[in-house]
């Protein structure tokens, strides 16, 4: 860890704390929710080692980085320019762009707005399937009705969602930081409906810690979010109809090459397998190449099989040249 360096970036109205390592080919990593800079510890110096220029920023409302508080800060458009920026500061013209999670959609949507700015994206755990059909928080409240639904729960007023998980920091981090075999106790929220209660409840609380995830680690993403609070990365859960709605009238094809991976029991990719990845992908992707699915991997893929993980975006580095 000793040879990543801190910088502040200063970018698009805000100051991003970067964290870096190596020289080369310019390669950002963009975290999802509830993460971290530091979600790409193993990445960092991979890259770095490989001859490339790694820079994991913390995104806009997460650890050092400024936190703006009006919800309309995290649109995507708002997101992708932070990303661009990054860029800019480092004087490229363009740049390899890698996320994770709600990262993910960063890239995927940075490639359509600003694709001259990127060469090449790979998005981890979320695939790009073009846009929804109808706002997407009409569709959750249609599929889930009555029943609690995270993002439906984000999205309530009052902050509702960032009150709880800001008093137990650790409570919702460690439910969540969690392998698909971990051990649970009982979930003390067993009713499907949202009046039943919050999020934390509803998870049941894991008997040991992954082995990809040290006390330290927890320890460090716990002061992460106990210093900045969660409003920011709840925010971006805030915009996703008035991102389906500013992104309307964008050729939906991303012609840049790309890539997908993910944890074969990733709870978001639902079971699909490759063939069925590739069906949804590509109409939209003009160059898909890789899809990496990793056998016994959940959710937090470049943390939980960081070898694989490097593996598979080194080759797809490589394939650039």
């Amino acid at each position: 860890m000793s040879a990543i360096e801190f910088s502040t970036v200063t970018t698009n109205g805000i100051d991003m704390r970067i964290a870096s390592a190596g020289s080369g080919p310019l390669v950002l990593l963009i975290h999802g929710w509830p993460e971290s800079w530091y979600s790409w510890r193993h990445q960092i110096l991979a890259l770095a080692e490989a001859g490339y220029h790694a820079v994991a920023p913390d995104m806009r409302g997460y650890g050092d980085t400024s936190a703006p508080k009006d919800s309309e800060a995290y649109r995507i458009d708002h997101l992708a320019l932070d990303v661009v920026g990054i860029i800019d500061h480092f004087g490229q013209e363009n740049a390899t762009i890698i996320g994770h999670d709600w990262g993910s959609m960063v890239v995927w949507y940075t490639a359509l707005l600003h694709p001259d700015r990127i060469n090449a994206v790979l998005g981890m755990s979320v695939p790009y399937g073009g846009r929804a059909k109808s706002p997407p928080l009409e569709s959750f409240k249609a599929m889930h009705g009555d029943n609690f639904f995270y993002i439906l729960y984000h999205n309530e007023a009052d902050g509702v969602a960032e009150t709880e998980y800001d008093s137990d920091p650790r409570g919702i981090l460690s439910r969540l930081y969690a392998s698909p075999d971990t051990p649970r106790a009982a979930a003390t929220i067993t009713d499907p409906k949202r009046s039943a209660g919050g999020f934390i409840g509803r998870i049941g609380a894991p008997l040991e810690q992954p082995d990809w995830l040290t006390s330290e680690d927890l320890d460090y993403f716990v002061g992460e979010f106990e210093r900045a609070g969660f409003r920011g990365g709840v925010n971006y859960y805030r915009n996703f109809d008035a991102n389906w709605t500013i992104t309307k009238s964008l050729d939906p094809i991303i012609k840049m090459p790309a890539a997908f991976i993910s944890g074969a029991q990733d709870m978001v990719i639902q079971g699909a397998n490759e063939t069925a990845l590739r069906a949804m992908m590509t109409p939209v992707t003009q160059d898909l190449r890789d899809i990496t699915l990793i056998d016994g991997i959940g959710h937090w893929v470049q943390q939980e099989a960081p070898e694989q993980t490097n593996t598979a975006i080194l080759a797809f580095l490589k394939g650039l040249a």
